[in-house]
């Protein structure tokens, strides 16, 4: 299934898209994409929906990020080998985790702000994990099990603030709009193997990134199994597992976004995205 949310930012609807492609209305069945609406109960009962009898959804609406009341969004750093190379950076032990904070969650063809007094504002093409069922201590065999479906992220950086104003990177990762989420969580059944997704992400059309998740450090189901070592994982909790090379850091020399450049990028199965980039 492809779950989504429509409409004006702060009155989206839940919805579901049918297989032409249209939004069908879920206000009926659910209230919205919420925690509660990711349970494996409440998954399964939309699955069993006649999706062509549900109203149709004229025009093209916004997209909102797919999942509402996001309660953590985690994210993971230098998860892919060839990304740490384009940083300076070796490939990491374990997993390294940082906080993007749920007011930077946007829809994924909302304007994305510049931040005041940036000068390196930077894309990151990610895969996204929704969690659907608590996860706390969980084998990574179970792993998979807890989770809901997946998102496509752009990862949006500052990176001055991320790295040379002191602190954690948390800073540079936060402005808001700097998480745009979606189109869809589409979940797991869709998808014949999460570890060979093709990504990527243009700017002004030049294609800057170009990867796939088989080359990432830490695979889908240790991250879940490896976070929840160190928190719980709640339903409607995101975790961003990191970007493949191309980002601007990594260009020689750095280069960055600058007010009125179009961002696109995507994720085999996962949709697109398309943000214009304005000042805050």
């Amino acid at each position: 299934m492809k779950l989504v949310r429509y409409g004006e930012k702060g009155a989206e609807k839940p919805g579901i898209l049918d297989g032409a492609g249209a939004i069908r209305d879920l206000s009926g069945v659910i209230g919205d994409l919420g925690p509660d609406a990711l349970s494996k109960e409440s998954l399964a009962k939309i699955a069993g929906l006649d999706v062509e009898t549900l109203p149709r959804v004229d025009g093209s609406p916004r997209y909102g990020a797919p999942v509402a009341n996001i309660g953590k969004f985690i994210c993971v750093g230098l998860n892919y080998a060839d990304h740490a190379a384009e940083t300076g950076k070796e490939p990491p032990p374990e997993p390294v985790l940082f906080a993007k904070a749920t007011t930077a969650v946007c829809g994924p063809n909302d304007d994305v702000e510049i931040p005041r007094g940036s000068e390196k504002t930077d894309w990151e093409v990610e895969l996204g994990i929704v969690i659907g069922t608590r996860a706390k201590y969980v084998e990574e065999a179970d792993a998979l099990s807890h989770i809901a479906g997946y998102v496509l992220v752009n990862d949006v950086s500052e990176r001055a603030f991320q790295s040379e104003r002191a602190g954690q990177w948390i800073k540079g990762k936060s402005h808001d709009t700097f998480g745009p989420t979606g189109p869809w969580l589409v979940t797991p059944d869709e998808f014949e193997d999460i570890q060979n997704i093709d990504l990527w992400l243009d700017v002004d059309g030049e294609r800057r990134q170009r990867g796939n998740t088989r080359t990432m450090i830490f695979g889908v189901a240790h991250l879940v199994s490896y976070i929840s070592q160190f928190m719980t994982l709640e339903p409607g909790d995101i975790i961003s597992t990191g970007t493949p090379p191309g980002v601007g850091l990594g260009m020689k020399p750095p280069t960055y976004l600058k007010e009125g450049q179009i961002v696109t990028l995507g994720a085999e199965g996962l949709g697109e995205q398309r943000q214009k980039m304005v000042q805050a």
